[in-house]
């Protein structure tokens, strides 16, 4: 083992998985805000047994540390990292470890809305072509949990998120894509301005053999594309049909057609055929979480969209809905602006039940743009505004789910509100 020693903020998925991949070649201190209860007692206890130092709670002192490696949920304007760059210590993230760590070929698919659904149909694309596929980053699995048997003929097709994108420096794909830009997790990065730099970073560092995948009918990716020297720049669009017209697609909206021509696009460049990406779209049904059908009571559809974090993800999910809906909305504050969203309203959405952190100021937006104060329920919790919602819809009704909010302050994943609504939703008779 050499003394080089690793400093990891944040013992989530991707801080464990990291320690786990750098133990046995250096030293490895894991540090978390929480209390060591907070965390599985078999998970720590395999960290222990690796030789990784846990430390809980009032932040370490970084001195003495050659690279601080932030898990993505970290924010980096901690105080830690201000005394890690002062004394010069390298910062870096999870997805970067990965990459130096990998032999394997990166695919990173990124983007304000969208990644998870390219994300998978591009997973399944490279499968269906007989590649070694290995599906990973924002979508649920670290990166660096794939990357030991990953061989050089081995694609990695990668989720990233600017949280993962800000700690990069080298990380270079083969095929980069950016699917749309609107603002989102503006308490994090300050402005949309940053959130776009740290979005373009996917693109960077590669050369003239790689290739950059862009929304052509997205102003700002449109002017990213135009500014890049670097890699191929290839676009697809939905208005002009690139890289082909596409006619045969299972799952609704024209935001998962914008999906399924990205993932063509992509899958073009790494010289998967036509034939084969046309088949797989076609019998591509979605993912969960996203725009996700789960029953029907009384003429009345329950569709759980909770992936829907941000307002423009919640717009395209109320216009692939063409019923009158019941929408189930509001969440942890990442102070988005909901105008755009409401506007689209248009008489389509018939109630409004509101939870979480950002009920009130959504609540008070929507009343201010006309909204009827009268069909807007504040709720105390998911349970709450199931209830309601099944007391309220008739036949022909949607009760939607797209929070257009996060989901931490009442849940920790937006997995985990989704099958809490799902579960709520399946009991009700």
């Amino acid at each position: 083992m050499s003394e080089k020693k690793v400093l990891i903020a944040g013992l989530g998925k991707s801080g464990i998985s990291a320690a786990k991949l750098l133990a046995g070649e250096c030293g490895v201190t894991v540090w978390d805000s929480k209390k060591a209860e907070e965390f599985p007692a078999e998970e720590l206890e395999q960290l222990a047994s690796l030789g990784v130092s846990l430390v809980f709670g009032d932040a370490p002192d970084p001195a003495g540390f050659d690279e601080l490696l932030m898990s993505p949920g970290v924010p980096t304007d901690i105080e830690l990292v201000k005394k890690a760059k002062s004394l010069g210590i390298r910062i870096t993230g999870e997805l970067e470890c990965a990459y130096e760590h990998c032999r394997g070929r990166f695919v990173a698919i990124t983007g304000t809305n969208g990644k998870t659904t390219t994300t998978t149909l591009t997973g399944e694309l490279f499968k269906a072509w007989g590649a070694d596929t290995r599906v990973v980053g924002n979508i649920g699995v670290p990166v660096t949990s794939c990357v030991s048997d990953a061989g050089e003929d081995t694609y990695m097709v990668t989720e990233v998120s600017s949280f993962q994108l800000e700690t990069t420096s080298a990380f270079r794909p083969r095929i980069s894509a950016i699917l749309n830009l609107t603002p989102d997790h503006l308490n994090r990065h300050g402005s949309f301005e940053e959130y776009v730099r740290c979005k373009a970073l996917v693109f960077a560092n590669q050369g003239p053999e790689d290739y950059f995948v862009y929304n052509e009918d997205d102003p700002l990716c449109a002017k990213l594309a135009a500014e890049c020297r670097g890699p191929v720049c290839v676009p697809f669009s939905r208005k002009n049909k690139k890289p082909f017209e596409i006619t045969e697609i299972s799952i609704p909206g024209a935001h998962n057609m914008e999906n399924a021509l990205a993932a063509a696009a992509v899958c073009l460049c790494a010289g998967i055929p036509e034939e084969i990406i046309r088949k797989t779209i076609a019998e591509f049904q979605g993912v969960e979480h996203r725009m996700e059908f789960v029953r029907e009571l009384d003429g009345v559809r329950y569709v759980n969209d909770s992936k829907g974090t941000n307002p423009d993800s919640s717009i395209k999910a109320i216009e692939a809905t063409d019923t009158p809906i019941l929408l189930i909305a509001g969440g942890y504050e990442k102070n988005s602006d909901f105008t755009e969203l409401i506007e689209t309203f248009g008489g389509k959405v018939r109630y409004l039940l509101l939870m979480g952190v950002t009920a009130k100021r959504f609540g008070q937006r929507a009343a201010e743009l006309g909204f009827p104060e009268k069909d807007m329920i504040y709720c105390a919790d998911m349970k709450e505004c199931v209830s309601r919602a099944h007391a309220l819809a008739g036949p022909g009704d949607t009760v939607l789910l797209s929070p257009a909010s996060a989901s931490w302050d009442m849940y920790p994943s937006y997995e985990v509100r989704g099958r809490d609504f799902k579960a709520l939703v399946n009991a009700l008779e």
